[in-house]
């Protein structure tokens, strides 16, 4: 591959857990707040109950989240909360697609500007 060529062979080596979009939107979620109970979270990432719940299951299971659940007086409440392992995995997410978004041609402002990168 010339020099000057974008190399994307990146893109496999990137955490699927964290780029399947619903767990992104729990995670970016999540990374805002302290912690965030269920029904926050089915508001902001739009998703239905049964996939936030299956998401948040893989997401727990990798260690990225923490649930708590709990009763306040009769109620059921479950809360979410990103670890410290998820906040490093979203970082490294992150910096993996930054490192790679730069690689595209410079001489496309429309692009640059779109994804924010001016």
């Amino acid at each position: 591959m010339p020099a000057n060529e974008p190399d994307f062979t990146q893109l496999t080596e990137l955490d699927r857990l964290v780029h399947e979009p619903s767990r992104l939107a729990i995670l970016a979620t999540l990374a805002g707040c302290q912690s965030a109970d269920f029904q926050f979270l089915l508001n902001t990432t739009g998703l239905n109950k049964g996939n936030l719940s299956a998401h948040a299951i893989k997401l727990e299971q990798a260690g990225y989240v923490a649930v708590e659940k709990g009763f306040s007086g009769k109620l059921p409440y479950t809360l979410y909360k990103l670890t410290q392992a998820g906040r490093d995995a979203l970082v490294l997410y992150q910096e993996q697609l930054k490192q790679m978004l730069s690689q595209l041609d410079s001489s496309a402002p429309t692009l640059n500007v779109e994804l924010g990168l001016e």
